[in-house]
């Protein structure tokens, strides 16, 4: 069993990628807060292959640490030298394992948040990216406003000389930035967020307004926040994937990350003090991209939520087990064909029909075991954001919306909290409680559920909308939901 760390780097297992560049030229140009797996399996991996060309290794990233749980992340990568393994879990159970070295550093804010400001605050750092799940923008889930009551963003505009959350520790940086005469850097977002670059602006310039009104306005006109669209499924590293590292190809690692074979980035050129050639490695480059976010959303992310409930319901446990059933299949390329892909604009270089397809072979994976309580948790953040406006669209332009009904009854009879075997259901959801609570009526009063304002507003009012949510309930409490499916693919 061979250590993974910079001195053994070559004498591992001739099927293991290794960077083939020094790691000792690379110096850092973007710091990145939030180091999980989907920037190790995603950001991080564009820059290891720009590096393996040759270039951008003036681009080394430096991560940030922000929550106490982070401090394991720090000591593991610390002890590899800030190497780890990166594991593609092909369809046919073949894996590919390179491992990554674009990371040179890593800082644990907590520790000394000094270090972390005067590190984004060196003008060789031109990119600040994110990586902060949707909680980490801080805004009002009904509002979406800026949440200045929260304690934590109270304490750094009381102390911003010791900030805790990456607000302070970016705004401080820039405010040094401004006050040394040095141009600010881009604020990168890769989180899965519509208009992450406008939220991200959004969110970090009204903290800085409340710090300061001339250091909001220099923000908001001087530093830019480039929206991106992001896409690979990377579950969460378990202990049998570095067991399975280890037996495949005899490298201990603390922390691999795992990921399909799939991965995209379509991104904003909008940087003010450059960039990497992400081009170059196969990143989409445009100037607009909300047409390929609503594409993700809407046919991935809201396909997602399309087959969790439903399949739970069933009795399946993982993404791949109801993707590799026709039935659900059927029901999943009808929302996507007949539902989704009638509100999406044009999108250059895009087969639609190609990545529907794809979609269902990435979903089908059994490598990747996603789970469905992975996809049926924090309903309240997803489907009013990825599948609402679907609805809402379609019913506009008097289009097809059985299927996306079905899909918020299905979450509605999900949230009852028992499955057809009668057997508990652990509901995960910031709104647990209330949606519960709600849903413990869905028979006794069938709209209940939708006539919930703060999650469908009015669209609960709309016959065409309730009737078809109302039959697909009424189908999953009578037949269940295999049945309730059958009925929608083939209507009558």
């Amino acid at each position: 069993m061979t250590r993974l760390n910079h001195a053994n780097l070559y004498t591992l297992d001739a099927r293991i990628a290794t960077p083939g560049y020094d790691r000792h030229e690379v110096t850092a140009g973007i710091v990145h807060i939030g180091v999980g797996g989907f920037h190790r399996a995603h950001q991080a991996m564009y820059l290891d292959e720009l590096m393996n060309r040759g270039q951008a290794l003036d681009w080394g990233i430096v991560g940030v640490g922000v929550m106490p749980g982070d401090r394991r992340m720090q000591e593991i990568l610390a002890a590899q030298e800030h190497l780890y393994t990166l594991v593609v879990k092909h369809l046919d159970g073949h894996y590919d394992a390179r491992v990554i070295g674009s990371m040179i550093d890593y800082l644990f804010a907590p520790d000394d948040p000094q270090v972390v400001i005067e590190k984004m605050a060196d003008p060789a750092i031109r990119i600040v990216s994110l990586t902060v799940t949707e909680g980490g923008y801080n805004f009002h889930p009904v509002s979406g406003e800026f949440d200045v009551g929260n304690p934590a963003v109270q304490h750094d505009l009381e102390h911003p000389e010791a900030p805790r959350t990456s607000f302070g520790l970016v705004i401080e940086a820039l405010r040094r930035r401004r006050e040394r005469d040095v141009p600010p850097f881009t604020v990168m977002s890769c989180d899965n967020i519509q208009g992450n670059g406008d939220v991200a602006c959004k969110m970090f310039t009204a903290f800085a307004r409340q710090r300061d009104g001339d250091l909001g306005a220099w923000v908001e006109a001087e530093v830019p926040f480039p929206n991106s669209m992001v896409d690979r499924i990377t579950p969460v590293t378990t202990t049998a994937d570095i067991e399975e590292l280890a037996s495949r190809f005899g490298i201990e690692d603390a922390w691999p990350v795992v990921c399909e074979p799939f991965s995209q980035w379509v991104l904003e050129d909008r940087f003010v003090l450059g960039r990497p050639a992400f081009e170059a490695v196969g990143v989409q480059v445009v100037d607009d991209v909300e047409p390929y976010e609503l594409m993700k959303l809407r046919l991935l992310n809201a396909s997602h939520q399309a087959l969790a409930y439903f399949g739970y319901l069933a009795g399946y446990r993982y993404a791949h087990e109801v993707c590799q059933d026709p039935l659900f299949v059927d029901f999943l390329l009808g929302y996507m064909t007949h539902e989704a892909t009638p509100t999406l604009a044009p999108l250059p270089g895009i087969d639609l029909e190609a990545y529907r397809r794809t979609l269902i072979e990435r979903f089908a994976n059994p490598e990747i075991k996603d789970t469905l309580a992975r996809l049926c948790a924090e309903s309240s953040d997803r489907i009013p954001k990825w599948l609402v406006p679907v609805i809402r669209e379609q019913l506009a332009q008097e289009g097809e919306i059985q299927r996306s009904a079905a899909v918020v009854a299905s979450w509605a009879r999900y949230v009852e909290g028992v499955d057809e075997q009668s057997q508990p259901i652990e509901v995960v959801d910031r709104l647990k409680d209330r949606l519960m609570a709600i849903a413990a009526k869905n028979r006794d009063a069938p709209t209940a559920f939708i006539d919930n304002r703060e999650l469908f507003g009015d669209l609960g009012d709309n016959p065409r909308f309730r009737e078809a949510y109302l039959d697909a309930l009424e189908r999953l409490h009578r037949d269940g939901a295999r049945a309730t499916l059958e009925a929608l693919v083939k209507p009558g």
